[in-house]
């Protein structure tokens, strides 16, 4: 088949690319197609890939006196039919950190709500308020203001009012034990790294041991920190750590500076540059334009290839975390991005049955987001193979950095 094919595939239906399903595409279309398209290179506009926006909230009140950190319910409500209303989807903790670490795909418009300290107006009002809309939601909470501890008091939530919403499916996090500026103060001293390390170990300790989670994302106290906080934050087993500077998430942002927008009654410009998600420039590349793709556009095959593979020197300086590759029918799968050859290798599911397929190779370079698409028959049911480790075969000394898990 031609590389016009190509192209119009990715142009039919607007600016989204149609990815066929395995069966037969007329010759006649595959023919008039061909006859109109020619291999080049083919500008058009569409929505940002995968980008999140985090939100922050503090309290929830009747009446609004520290417009910084409170909203009413009534603004809460208001908020989230703005971020409904902006054809955003509502993502969990675990959901974006797969994202992020390249394991699963999510929406291309989508929003982690977060929650800070551990006000009970989380558990009377935020709760109830999200799980009628069926919203997941992260809770950052700092040890010594759970009720009991040094600093809490008569609005902290309780051991057991977090363990109620653990066992509804709410996140609890860490943010820290005290509250405190990480970047530390006068008078600490020597004292000051150990400090630290408890600040970060003692209250990821404290939350896995007393609710029997997972403690591996840190909200930054103030998003307040320096290089020795944030290596200190990964040196802790944190995966994920929230600033508050405002800037959507995309998976090439650094683990250790994730932004939030911290919402705020007396700002509502705050949220409305979070929902603003940006369109990106974006190009349709004709298959012709990548190196060896393999399988070659329009092979025969007797049986399933094993990988998809390709290079991508045409698309100019290639951001490998943003390498993506999807099969038509198979959907993301695992990639290797080798960044001297710009050479991209994903292995295929074992059982492909007989019929058309389409391979879809994605990524960011120089600032915008290129993609190409082509096809290729396999004539008989794929082998059924002995699983093999990920990272080996196609990508020589690739380094995995895109793995991107099976959900579509």
């Amino acid at each position: 088949m031609g590389a016009g094919v190509s192209a119009a595939l990715l142009l039919m239906g607007g600016c989204k690319p149609r990815v066929p399903k395995a069966e037969a595409v007329s010759s006649a279309a595959a023919q008039a197609a061909d006859d109109s398209v020619e291999k080049s290179v083919v500008e058009v506009q569409r929505p940002a890939f995968e980008q999140v926006a985090v939100l922050g909230y503090h309290r929830f009140v009747s009446r609004v006196r520290h417009p910084d950190t409170e909203v009413t319910p009534e603004m809460f409500e208001q908020q989230l039919d703005q971020l409904r209303d902006a054809g955003a989807t509502v993502v969990g903790l675990r959901d974006f950190m797969e994202w992020k670490q390249g394991r699963k795909s999510i929406a291309e418009r989508s929003v982690l709500i977060t929650i800070d300290d551990g006000y009970r107006s989380v558990y009377e009002v935020a709760w109830p308020i999200l799980r009628k809309r069926g919203y997941p939601f992260t809770l950052f909470v700092y040890t010594d203001y759970i009720r009991g501890g040094k600093r809490s008091g008569g609005e902290s939530l309780s051991w057991e009012e977090l363990a109620e919403m653990r066992d509804a499916g709410v996140e609890i996090q860490s943010h820290t034990v005290s509250h405190r500026d990480l970047r530390g103060g006068r008078g600490m001293g020597a004292g000051y790294e150990e400090w630290l390390r408890n600040e970060l170990v003692g209250s990821k300790f404290e939350i896995e041991r007393r609710l029997g989670v997972r403690v591996d994302a840190l909200a930054l106290p103030y998003g307040a920190s320096n290089e020795r906080v944030r290596a200190a934050a990964l040196e802790a087993g944190y995966e994920v750590v929230f600033t508050v500077n405002g800037q959507r998430v995309v998976k090439s942002t650094p683990a250790d500076a994730t932004g939030r927008f911290m919402v705020m009654a007396n700002r509502p410009e705050v949220l409305a540059s979070a929902f603003q998600f940006p369109a990106v420039e974006s190009h349709a590349v004709a298959a012709a334009a990548l190196r060896t793709p393999m399988p070659a556009e329009g092979a025969e095959l007797e049986k399933a290839p094993e990988r998809i593979e390709a290079g991508l020197d045409t698309f100019g300086a290639v951001d490998p975390a943003s390498v993506t590759v999807r099969l038509s029918g198979a959907g993301p799968l695992t990639v290797e991005f080798d960044p001297v050859r710009k050479r991209v290798s994903a292995r295929v599911p074992e059982g492909l049955k007989a019929g058309r397929y389409a391979a879809i190779i994605a990524a960011t370079a120089d600032g915008r987001r290129m993609e190409a698409s082509w096809e290729f028959v396999v004539k008989e049911q794929a082998r059924t193979a002995p699983a093999e480790s990920e990272g080996k075969g196609g990508g020589g000394s690739a380094a995995a950095v895109g793995a991107v898990g099976a959900g579509r």
